[in-house]
């Protein structure tokens, strides 16, 4: 089985690590060795664990998978080259990425938190020799998608990157509007997951416009609905907030 090796053992990695786990030997490379084998614990299967001073990548399939701000201090402890490094750092562009870890390739890729239950939408770019070795790997925790261009993953990361995040707030709105109007918050709570998880599969084979053409019936109960979300502005803050999250993904 090939081995994965993680730089890094922060909340993205676990669920990268959850993702991949059935297909590949985890190895995890962290600071604090209780972090490690809390690491080890939070992911219920055996993983080999270095502590990061010194460690050498040589030869070795990389995640990355720190902080954006920490990675001149994590490159300046680490020795020889990775065959492959794939970075799921938002807004670190790949030249930085050159500067500072030497790899036979180098390939940016923005996951989601769904990699844990391999439903993530990823998307990549970087070095085109390593294209397919990157999406086989990336495959195994959800869709991928390799794009053209460093600007175009920036987009994708404010959208399929950070969107899980917005859609858990239209989520628990959602069923918080329910208990407000008088549903038991457990009720609301189980209404809620049905509609998420009916919806994610009518979105893979409909435009958005048609499937809301198909609920809305005139003068109907989801057309009063729906007039109080354009109301409120949904639709204009939901293109704002990609747009803010893009900003700051270039900023980063």
């Amino acid at each position: 089985m090939q081995t994965i090796t993680f730089i890094g053992n922060g909340n993205m990695a676990l669920s990268l690590a959850q993702g991949l786990k059935a297909y590949y030997q985890i190895e995890v490379v962290g600071r604090d060795m209780q972090k490690l084998q809390a690491f080890e614990e939070a992911l219920a299967t055996p993983i080999e664990k270095h502590l990061l001073e010194s460690f050498d990548m040589r030869e070795k399939t990389v995640l990355l998978c720190v902080k954006p701000n920490n990675i001149q201090e994590v490159a300046k402890q680490l020795k020889g080259s990775a065959s492959l490094l794939i970075s799921v750092l938002a807004g670190t562009p790949l030249h930085a990425l050159k500067e500072h870890f030497s790899a036979d390739a180098t390939i940016r890729s923005m996951p989601n938190l769904a990699a844990s239950v391999g439903a993530s939408m990823t998307t990549l770019t970087g070095d085109i020799s390593q294209k397919e070795e990157a999406i086989k790997i990336l495959s195994a925790i959800g869709e991928t998608l390799w794009l053209g261009s460093e600007k175009e993953i920036d987009i994708a990361t404010a959208l399929a990157g950070s969107g899980p995040a917005y859609l858990a707030l239209i989520a628990e709105a959602l069923a918080d509007g329910a208990v407000k109007q008088g549903l038991k918050r457990e009720d609301a709570m189980k209404s809620m997951q049905g509609l998420f998880l009916g919806f994610g599969k009518l979105i893979q084979t409909q435009h958005p416009a048609l499937l809301k053409d198909g609920v809305m019936s005139p003068a109907g109960t989801t057309a009063a609905g729906y007039s109080a979300l354009e109301r409120g502005g949904v639709r204009a803050s939901c293109i704002d907030a990609i747009e803010e999250a893009y900003k700051k993904a270039q900023g980063l």
